[in-house]
């Protein structure tokens, strides 16, 4: 009985429109994972997600299974999906790929950037402080969100659409770390430490952008410190 309702949902919509709404899914839960709303371990059970998003159980594996292959979610035998819980080492390797990729990321953005690009990172930073100024739960998690942002920011402007896709991953992926591993109001990208990255790049000098970024991501892993931090569930997370 389950898989004809599965069937008949499905026949009432054609495979693009499908496809769009397991990719909004996954925006929206990827979102929530970014934000540090949905923690390490949290199961994701296909019946809830799809009924959260009144959706077809089919149309919720396939976000599902979208998010699996970034790496963001893990899917075990007989239990289903859950956020993925990055080990230890997992999380050292989040920092060293991203010590890898941010270098080449800058130099190429450097190359490209325009003024226009320098007043849109000075926006949003000016976003990030924003949010940073206020005391409220939804206040910090739009900074987490922005803080995110200023990095992708930095991959869009490089041109590079192979190591974008890369940071979006990573950037997933140090949010999954942080969310697990990282103190309270520490782990997070440093306002100071944009501030930092963003005048070396204004002022279009590679060496400083580079040493400025490295230091960032060394602070950032330096400050984890592995105790693990319980998050809300899939309904609340998500705000249904």
């Amino acid at each position: 009985m389950k898989q004809a309702l599965d069937i008949s949902e499905i026949s009432q919509l054609s495979p693009s429109t499908r496809n769009d709404r397991a990719l909004g899914i996954r925006d929206a839960l990827r979102a929530a994972i970014v934000d540090r709303r949905l923690a390490p371990g949290t199961r994701l059970p296909e019946a809830e997600v799809g009924s959260l998003f009144n959706v077809s159980r089919t149309v919720a594996r396939h976000a599902l299974q979208m998010l699996t292959f970034e790496g963001v979610v893990q899917t075990e035998r007989n239990r289903g999906a859950c956020v993925s819980n990055p080990t230890p080492d997992e999380a050292r390797q989040v920092f060293a790929a991203r010590r890898l990729i941010e270098p080449n990321l800058l130099s190429a953005a450097i190359e490209r950037m325009t003024d226009a690009d320098i007043v849109r990172f000075r926006k949003q930073l000016a976003e990030e402080d924003h949010h940073k100024s206020e005391r409220s739960v939804e206040a910090r998690r739009l900074e987490i969100k922005a803080s995110g942002d200023f990095h992708l920011m930095i991959a869009s402007v490089s041109g590079n659409t192979v190591l974008e896709k890369f940071m979006n991953e990573l950037v997933v992926r140090s949010s999954l770390v942080i969310a697990l591993y990282g103190r309270s109001g520490v782990s997070s990208c440093g306002h100071a430490e944009h501030e930092d990255i963003l005048a070396a790049l204004s002022a279009r000098d590679c060496e400083w952008a580079t040493r400025s970024m490295l230091h960032h991501l060394d602070l950032m892993e330096r400050d984890l410190d592995l105790r693990p931090r319980e998050g809300l569930t899939l309904k609340d997370a998500l705000s249904f």
